[in-house]
């Protein structure tokens, strides 16, 4: 029973010594320095502000309380799906002339280092210099009162 008890010890204690060392790695998604923040946003696509996220295509800034450090982009993927990307680039920390913005209502790109995605899959789009697609967030759509809710 001792024995039991001393490997039992040492197993526990190794498997939370580790933890804290894989939590503090490289992300997959994104580099190591992408910053984290609450995400908690709910927009009503019924609001005149929002009007454009009606239509498959439609994109929108998203700049309010709890949406990320430097907003977000809302883009109407489907009729019943979206896609909510985070506007620090994916790819490289935080700096001036990093933040996300969208080109011809297709791609979007950073202005640092001009990498492009498209703007309705988030997948790099050819001959960019990252491999990595935008953040993403979920989000839930409730179609009889247009509400979106987005979260993380």
């Amino acid at each position: 029973m001792k024995k039991t008890f001393s490997i039992l010890s040492i197993f526990t204690l190794l498997t939370v010594s580790i933890l804290p060392i894989q939590s503090c790695g490289k992300r997959e998604d994104t580099v190591n320095c992408f910053p984290s923040s609450p995400i908690n946003v709910t927009i009503n696509l019924n609001l005149p502000a929002y009007f454009a996220l009606n239509q498959v295509g439609g994109w929108k800034y998203i700049d309010e309380q709890q949406s990320g450090t430097r907003g977000l982009i809302v883009v109407r993927a489907s009729d019943t799906t979206f896609k909510v990307y985070d506007r620090n680039a994916p790819h490289i920390c935080p700096d001036t002339n990093t933040t996300l913005e969208v080109k011809d209502n297709i791609s979007i790109i950073c202005p640092k280092d001009n990498a492009k995605w498209m703007l309705l899959t988030g997948q790099p789009a050819d001959g960019s210099s990252t491999s990595l697609p935008p953040k993403t967030y979920p989000a839930n759509y409730n179609q009889s009162t247009k509400d979106l809710y987005i979260y993380y």
